[in-house]
């Protein structure tokens, strides 16, 4: 069993990044060093009973939360409009 975090900020930016879609479990090991099973044991801890159910059926089957079966390659959101994007300001489109 991985020893997890005790530090309030650790715990609670690892919550964060659980709650967060397309963050994957990798990502957690890495920055923290808490495999899957660690991180799932942190949240049952750590979350209130219905929290813990949501979270848990939210990322169940989730393939973003697991890089090799996700097919995101780059995780961060691009809008559409951002080529037209210049100098801060967007252009105007007619």
């Amino acid at each position: 069993m991985e020893e997890l975090p005790t530090k309030a900020e650790d715990i609670d930016r690892i919550i964060e990044m659980a709650w967060e879609d397309r963050t994957p479990f990798e990502a957690i090991l890495a920055q923290f060093g808490l495999p899957e099973q660690a991180v799932i044991e942190l949240m049952r801890r750590e979350l209130k009973p219905a929290s813990w159910r949501r979270w848990r059926e939210r990322v169940q089957g989730r393939a973003t939360k697991h890089q090799a079966k996700s097919a995101v390659d780059d995780a961060r959101f691009k809008s559409g409009l951002q080529r037209s994007i210049t100098g801060n300001k967007i252009s105007k489109r007619g």
